[in-house]
């Protein structure tokens, strides 16, 4: 025989252990736990790939972006200081006995535009008295070979320290594609360089 009532299922046993528990747990101060455990927030797939890449950015870009807030304004390159050229030129002939206008006196005096020279980063072997015959000669040599090279094309008059000696003589180095022309000599074994003192070429 169905029995009516008012509408509401009776407990289930365990339903009734369940309560019991939870009663039991109440009066101890242990509800939580009991009781069903809240959802974390977590991420979705898309927004930790979007974090991911994101921290990626900032670690290869970063830093540099930080180094421009430190670092100065770019100024534009200066540029190279134009290379000088040779402009001066003379038909150098030999004076070896009194002054001319262009003309070679030894190995490291001549003569431009009637001004007299010394080659300032060098010293030749004497020929006006040579203390020795070997002296003399390579004098010689030194002299025909400043001649050929003051003849060679256009070349530089440059001041190095003192502008004239005790002599008069404006002392100049003579260069060529700013090359000194007195270290060839010197290469050539012709001279030697000026080392404020003149030397025995005996």
């Amino acid at each position: 025989m169905a029995i009516f009532g008012t509408g509401r299922q009776r407990p289930s046993n365990r339903d009734r252990v369940q309560q019991a528990w939870i009663a039991e747990a109440r009066r101890a101060g242990n509800v939580a736990r009991f009781q069903r455990p809240r959802k974390s927030a977590v991420f979705s797939g898309s927004a930790l790939i979007y974090t991911l890449c994101l921290g990626l950015l900032l670690g290869w870009y970063g830093p540099d972006w930080m180094a421009r807030f430190d670092r100065p304004a770019m100024l534009p390159r200066s540029q190279p200081a134009p290379v000088a050229t040779d402009s001066l030129y003379a038909d150098f002939g030999y004076c070896h006995n009194g002054g001319g206008t262009n003309c070679v006196v030894d190995g490291d005096t001549f003569w431009f535009r009637g001004e007299k020279y010394r080659i300032s980063d060098i010293d030749t072997p004497e020929t006006h008295g040579p203390r020795c015959t070997a002296e003399g000669e390579l004098g010689t040599r030194a002299t025909r070979r400043l001649q050929a090279l003051m003849n060679d094309g256009p070349f530089s008059l440059e001041v190095e320290g003192r502008a004239t000696d005790r002599y008069g003589r404006a002392l100049r180095v003579v260069t060529r594609g700013g090359q000194s022309i007195g270290e060839q000599l010197v290469a050539e074994g012709l001279a030697r360089r000026w080392d404020g003192s003149r030397h025995p070429w005996c």
